[in-house]
């Protein structure tokens, strides 16, 4: 079923949730930070004009401002499958991967951590400074060798051979946010529990995925997963899920005197702006169930749309998965044009159009570099789409960077 077979879908009434879209731009750099829903906005407006007071307080505005934080984080929560209890909210992914690392203190010196070389550096920087501070033994996972050279894939079985009973962590990402390519971390995750490490923790980047799929942690089996609600169409606040087995392990970052019962205690630091929290219901009251679908498939068209204009152009290489079904990537879509800087296309392009996309490494650089082979300095090319973009914005882009390449250099 595609989404314009499916009568809930209607993209003039998705679109009109999102007044950014209203303007002349076109955007294409969703996989940067989307577009706000006007909801957010205005409950982000609303919250500092009537209940902006500190939380906890007895009287009448303190209890409604508590009230709103406390929705904002059970809905939060409920996004991921997760309880209130279970997440911590934090102004970024780096930030909330780094209080992880400093606050696990349950490692040896010897023990070992298995990080993903395909991930942004958010999921990697705080493990390498973890194993650096408490002497851990870094083992990288590289790309399954079946796999080719643009289209480079994590599997389940490479990660069986880098686990030993000395395996605390494994790292990796739900979908990177260059290739788009969708991972198995369902199937990652079974590996470790089967492993002689059992109760090594999974820690996931989900901040290229999120804005895409329905999140199931429990359905997952990881320990950490995270991403960032402003590139899920809400504000510019982070979240982490932590299992009881990961929280076990995490010692309190926080002040002596309080509880240390909840994440958010645990690792939070007052990091977690009080109306930005109570916008996050917002977008979760925008996106239920019963929507993902029809945005599954309005993204695949959007990507098979985009994927077949590049597949006819023998200059190009597209950087991950090369099809177009929504069960291998999402439509985060990577290239480059032989002869053709990244950065010299995507500027041409735009000084002739009202198109904004990106060229660059976007915080993947060991990805860009080691992996794929490619300069870090220019990078890809990237259009990162989401369900609110349209097939003829598509085809429009499409059409700009043709009458750019058809100029020859």
């Amino acid at each position: 079923m595609s989404a314009a077979d499916d009568e809930t879908f209607d993209i003039d009434q998705v679109r009109a949730n999102f007044p950014a879209l209203a303007g002349e731009q076109v955007f294409f750099d969703n996989a940067g930070g989307s577009q706000a829903l006007g909801a957010v906005a205005e409950r982000i407006r609303d919250y500092l004009l009537n209940t902006n007071v500190q939380l906890g307080a007895s009287y009448a505005t303190g209890k409604a401002s508590t009230d709103r934080y406390d929705a904002g984080y059970a809905a939060a929560a409920a996004y991921v499958g997760a309880s209130k209890d279970e997440i911590v909210l934090s102004p970024s992914t780096t930030q909330l991967f780094r209080n992880v690392s400093y606050a696990l203190s349950s490692f040896q010196p010897g023990d070992e951590v298995v990080i993903s070389v395909l991930d942004h550096e958010a999921n990697i920087a705080p493990w390498l400074d973890l194993a650096e501070r408490q002497q851990l033994v870094v083992k990288w996972w590289h790309p399954s060798p079946s796999s080719s050279k643009s289209n480079p894939k994590l599997a389940a079985e490479d990660l069986g051979r880098l686990l030993s009973r000395k395996t605390r962590l494994v790292t990796c990402t739900h979908a990177s946010n260059i290739l788009g390519t969708i991972h198995d971390v369902a199937g990652f995750a079974q590996t470790v529990r089967a492993s002689a490490s059992p109760d090594a923790l999974v820690a996931v980047d989900a901040v290229a995925y999120a804005p895409h799929r329905k999140i199931d942690v429990k359905a997952l089996g990881v320990d950490f997963y995270s991403f960032s609600w402003y590139k899920v169409y809400g504000p510019h606040i982070s979240q982490l899920y932590a299992s009881a087995r990961a929280q076990a392990q995490l010692r309190s970052l926080g002040h002596y005197f309080n509880a240390h019962a909840t994440l958010e205690h645990k690792l939070g630091l007052a990091g977690s702006n009080y109306e930005l929290v109570h916008g996050i219901s917002a977008v979760v009251e925008y996106l239920p169930d019963s929507k993902w679908p029809s945005i599954t498939a309005q993204e695949g068209k959007l990507q098979a749309t985009l994927l077949a204009y590049l597949d006819t152009r023998p200059d190009v290489t597209v950087w991950g998965e090369p099809g177009s079904d929504p069960g291998a990537r999402v439509p985060t879509v990577s290239f480059t044009v032989a002869g053709r800087s990244s950065r010299a296309l995507v500027e041409a392009v735009e000084r002739d159009s009202v198109f904004g996309f990106r060229w660059g490494s976007f915080y993947s650089v060991r990805l860009v570099e080691q992996v794929l082979g490619l300069d870090a300095g220019d990078g890809v090319v990237r259009v990162s789409m989401v369900h609110y973009n349209t097939v003829e914005e598509v085809q429009a882009l499409i059409a700009a960077i043709d009458k750019v390449l058809s100029r020859g250099q």
